[in-house]
Order: structure tokens, then sequence, then C-alpha cells
């Protein structure tokens, strides 16, 4: 049976200053769960349908409590509960995961506020090896539970930190790339193996005191009139493509004797 006191803890963690002061966040779902479990997140609490339990024996945390769909339902953020909701902590900042068989990309976004595009941004680090995020203080809370089910599981292989962007980038020796309206077409500019891309607010783009830091600013071209912009999203994506496909041509490129 699902306690009032558990339904009242579990929403409160929907509120940032809650979660920060207990330094926990909320996922559900096998797949999100999971791979939180895998990477070796500290589970608090569990709460599951007994078929997630049973096809879960050997993984599943000894605390999950077996609870009814209808009662899943009432501790759930989404509209269709997906068979287990889990409590984890917050984890302290921690290196990255380096790829040793990639160069190093940081990504590093100023203002991101929308929690679906900063979910599928941590996706889009996950896909093409980044395992560093930074992000301004005014970014959105990464562990909210929107965000969190947005990243589909790739929030549990990709380190995030918040911190001022400006006095990140004179700790590091990395060239720093920016997406601006005034930048060098991505496709024809030479691109750095390694480097930290910056991605700038959905509605002002990157603020001008991080734009100052910007060693190489780079533009998406737009290849028809019509949209104004893209999604800070999807613009993300295609700009580390083009990193990682550049090294990649590079790579294979280079004579094999």
């Amino acid at each position: 049976m699902v306690s009032k006191n558990q339904v009242k803890y579990i929403r409160q963690l929907e509120q940032k200053k809650f979660r920060q002061r207990e330094r926990a966040f909320v996922a559900e779902g096998p797949k999100v769960v999971g791979d939180l479990i895998t990477a070796g997140f500290e589970v608090l609490q569990a709460f599951a349908v007994k078929e997630w339990i049973e096809e879960n024996r050997l993984t599943a945390v000894t605390t999950t409590q077996d609870v009814t769909a209808e009662e899943l339902k009432r501790l759930s953020f989404l509209q269709h509960p997906q068979q287990v909701l889990s409590v984890f902590r917050i984890p302290a900042d921690l290196l990255p995961i380096e790829k040793p068989s990639l160069p190093r990309l940081i990504l590093a976004l100023d203002g991101i506020q929308d929690p679906g595009n900063l979910g599928t941004i941590i996706r889009v680090a996950d896909w093409f090896g980044i395992s560093q995020l930074v992000c301004s203080p005014d970014t959105a809370d990464a562990w909210s539970p929107k965000v969190v089910q947005a990243t589909m599981g790739s929030i549990a292989r990709v380190c995030i930190q918040y911190t001022d962007l400006k006095e990140f980038f004179n700790k590091t020796q990395l060239p720093i790339c920016g997406t601006v309206l005034d930048g060098d077409d991505i496709y024809s500019s030479e691109l750095p193996d390694e480097a930290i891309i910056v991605m700038g607010n959905e509605g002002n783009g990157i603020s001008a005191a991080v734009r100052q830091s910007v060693d190489k600013p780079l533009l998406i071209p737009r290849f028809q009139q019509g949209a104004e912009s893209l999604n800070v999203a999807i613009a993300t994506a295609i700009t580390c493509a083009e990193f990682r496909r550049r090294h990649h041509a590079h790579v294979s490129s280079m004579p094999t004797w």
C-alpha cells in the first residue's frame, strides 16, 4: 500500500528546490530506470508492478515496493505509467567517462529553457559519444521529471554540471565554437577535432557575455527562405554530427601502411 506521505514526497520532487534539498530525482519506465541502475546510480526508493519485479529479479533493487497499476498512477508524472518508478540520488559532479576512441567534445548550454529540448540534447550528446555537458545556472534543471524522461536513459551516461560558463572557459585550453547568426558556414569551415560547442537560448541565442569567449563562430546555413530558425536540439544534433563526420572522414582518408 502506497502511503500519503510517499505520494507527497514523490510529488514534491517535481520542484527544483525540493530536488536540491533532498539531492534526489524521479525516473520512470523500464528503459530509464534500468539504464540508471546499470550506471550505478544510488536508488533511494523504488515502486513497481509485480510483472516488472518478476522480470527483473536479478537486477531489481531489494527495496522495490510492489504496487498495483492504480497505485503507480498516483505516484507517476506520466499520463501512462510504465511499470516502475524510482527515486535516485542526484550525483555529485563527476569526471566524465571519456571515450578514448573519440576526440574530446564538450557541449556547453547557455540558457536552454525547455525541458524537452534539454532532454533531447542529452540524448544527442550520448549518441555522438559526448560525455560532458556544462550548463549555465539559468539552464533548465536536468533532474526534473520531464527532462529525465526525455533523455530516454541517456542521462545515465552523460556527466552534467552547472557552473558559470565564462569561468569554465577560462580553465580550458580547448577551442570554443558557438552557433551564431553571423558565424561562418559550418559545412565549409575548418573544424577542430576537439572543442567546446556552445548552444544558446531558444529565443535569444548565445548571450553577449558568453559570445565574447567564442573563438570560432559557426552558422548552420538555411537553404531556402521560410523558417526563421532551427529548434536548438535539432541544431545541436546537426552541429555534433558535422564535427564527428569531419573526424571520421579524416581518419578514413589516412593511409593504412
